[in-house]
């Protein structure tokens, strides 16, 4: 069989990012456009931007969404990582199962969890006497999210060498002191990276936002998806310019980070290889 010839290769990947990227590409010039036109380049302007920091649904609607997904997230990562380590330790075929059960919220459909927690938010609420609102938008983010915690975690327990909580409790240290200080460093990549995901999903989240969020609490994409209803103001462009920038920099930085550890730990089993051959 032939192999594929390299320069098919590169065209076709070429294409894939092109089809994928070129949106935002033409979504970003065109927050810079002078006039209302989707079409139309009139000039360069800042104007979108002075817009999008004067419209207060916009910005009520994006402080909201910024407080639902960073607590969501925070929350979700704490509670995923125990789940994560609980699951762990557990027998195979009990982990599995819980797996199983962990991976439903990520197959099933965001309609059907979006329905079903309203329907559990609106009963509870009739006999616990609240409403949706804030409350139940945060709390369907941070279900939504352990799953993806656990995911992300689970990996990093697997690399671990069983033997380092055993040593370090046999060098007196605490079981705390075992976890928070032995254990802990070697899972942080996979809590970190876990943490990152929840909040982009809270972020971008417009289906199970818009079951449980009531009537008085608006995310940022349940504000776009109103604006769809009328024509969209270019102020939108600047504000998914700005929302794109910040995640390609926080990728860049955990990228450049993960590098830099595996080339710490690279240095460090040369080292260990150099002294051991002497």
């Amino acid at each position: 069989m032939k192999a594929k010839s390299p320069v098919l290769s590169r065209i076709f990947n070429a294409l894939v990012f092109v089809f994928l990227y070129l949106p935002i590409v033409v979504l970003i010039i065109f927050s810079f456009n002078d006039s209302k036109s989707r079409t139309v380049w009139s000039g360069f302007s800042l104007h979108w931007y002075t817009e999008l920091f004067h419209d207060e649904e916009i910005l009520s609607a994006f402080s909201t969404t910024l407080t639902v997904s960073l607590l969501a997230s925070l929350i979700a990562t704490v509670l995923g990582t125990a789940a994560a380590i609980g699951f762990f330790s557990m027998r195979r075929r009990p982990r599995q199962l819980l797996m199983t059960v962990n991976n439903i919220p990520m197959t099933n459909a965001d309609i059907i969890t979006g329905v079903s927690l309203m329907l559990l938010f609106v009963f509870t609420g009739n006999i616990l006497g609240f409403s949706l609102g804030f409350g139940t938008l945060l709390v369907a983010h941070i279900t939504f999210n352990i799953p993806y915690v656990v995911l992300a975690v689970m990996p990093k327990l697997r690399q671990l060498d069983p033997n380092l909580g055993e040593a370090a409790l046999d060098l007196g240290a605490t079981p705390w002191q075992a976890f928070w200080k032995v254990l802990m460093p070697e899972l942080r990549p996979g809590i970190f990276n876990g943490m990152l995901i929840a909040f982009t999903l809270s972020i971008d989240d417009f289906v199970i936002s818009y079951f449980t969020a009531g009537s008085e609490v608006s995310t940022l994409a349940m504000q776009i998806y109103a604006m769809t209803r009328k024509r969209i103001s270019p102020e939108v462009n600047a504000l998914s310019t700005i929302l794109f920038v910040t995640v390609l920099v926080l990728l860049i930085i955990v990228n450049l980070r993960e590098v830099r550890q595996q080339n710490l730990k690279d240095r460090q089993n040369r080292a260990l290889k150099r002294d051991a051959a002497r």
